[in-house]
């Protein structure tokens, strides 16, 4: 029999049953696949900005990573999520759960060269690393959730 406080405390939702409903080894896999593509993306990119035309770190990191985001996204939606067509609400959500990651990648990468003279190369290798746990918590519980 349940006591008055018990009847008025809902039971606690199952929070591995409805992670694991959404992570699989196989996305995982295929995510990780993306986001390495991504960071090719993003090197070139960064190469082209701030290695050959010189342009400001943060503003070479924040285009970079705003190309490897299309890319991510694209590949994302048709290979890691199954979705056969291009939602325009999704691709403006990974966009928004992106400029989280974007946040992380400009600032980590400027505070690496700008701070400790890091390599810009190694600077964004570690700045990418930085926000993948991000982008893919997102991507699964908010981007793609439905």
């Amino acid at each position: 029999m349940l006591t008055p406080k018990q009847r008025l405390r809902p039971n606690p939702p199952n929070w591995r049953a409805w992670v694991r409903a959404r992570v699989s080894w196989g996305r995982l896999f295929r995510f990780g696949v993306v986001g390495l593509s991504g960071i090719v993306v993003n090197l070139v990119f960064v190469r082209l900005f701030f290695g050959h035309l010189h342009w400001s770190p943060s503003l070479a990191a924040a285009l970079a990573s705003e190309l490897a985001v299309v890319n991510n996204f694209l590949w994302n939606n048709w290979w890691t999520f199954g979705q056969q067509r291009v939602s325009v609400r999704r691709f403006v959500r990974f966009n928004v759960a992106s400029l989280g990651g974007l946040a992380i990648t400009t600032g980590v990468f400027t505070v690496l060269i700008q701070l400790f003279g890091l390599y810009y190369v190694i600077a964004n290798l570690i700045a990418i690393g930085a926000a993948t746990t991000w982008n893919f918590a997102a991507s699964v519980f908010w981007t793609w959730a439905s």
